[in-house]
């Protein structure tokens, strides 16, 4: 490979680099913006709701993921993030089935609850009318948890290049030892 052509990908990778630079300071400034508001959305919806009716205490016993993030290799080679739905993918119980303690008499087995097809929506737990900045708090978690998935991609794909660019610049100094 010519210096000339080395010159000219070594330009165009350096540009990528910026442009990717540029995309991941941008997302980085829209993730903490969303979990800033979904922040203060829920300590509004406490303030509507008391302190003690948004908490710990009203969290299902048995919490089911809505979403998934996966990783998977994209088009160039490079791992990619993304957010699923979580309605395929159940994770396996941990622990022991039955009961440690069972009655003599009566029923043998305890009727055991059966996972619906599709997680149950987290908001119902803190009742039926929940208020809108509960909502929106939910909402900005969720853009938030995209961001995440986004930003770790483009932190792998500018990893990649910073190190392609090494390379490159390499390349040039073996080519032209007295211009470095």
């Amino acid at each position: 490979m010519a210096a000339s052509d080395l010159h000219a990908e070594l330009d165009s990778r350096l540009m990528q680099l910026l442009e990717d630079l540029e995309e991941l300071e941008a997302k980085r400034a829209t993730l903490n913006a969303r979990v800033e508001e979904g922040w203060l959305s829920l300590a509004k919806a406490r303030y509507a709701m008391g302190a003690k009716s948004v908490g710990p205490l009203q969290y299902a016993s048995r919490i089911e993921p809505q979403v998934c993030v996966c990783a998977s290799e994209g088009q160039d080679g490079l791992q990619q993030f993304r957010v699923v739905r979580a309605s395929a993918q159940i994770p396996e119980e941990v622990g022991p089935r039955e009961a440690a303690l069972r009655r003599r008499k009566g029923p043998t087995r305890t009727p055991e609850l059966e996972p619906s097809s599709a997680p149950q929506d987290p908001l119902n737990w803190f009742g039926i009318l929940v208020p809108h900045s509960l909502r929106q708090a939910q909402a900005s978690f969720r853009d938030g948890l995209q961001l995440a998935a986004d930003i770790a991609s483009l932190q792998i794909r500018i990893d990649s290049g910073q190190s392609q660019l090494r390379g490159l610049q390499e390349k040039l100094r073996q080519l032209e030892p007295g211009a470095a």
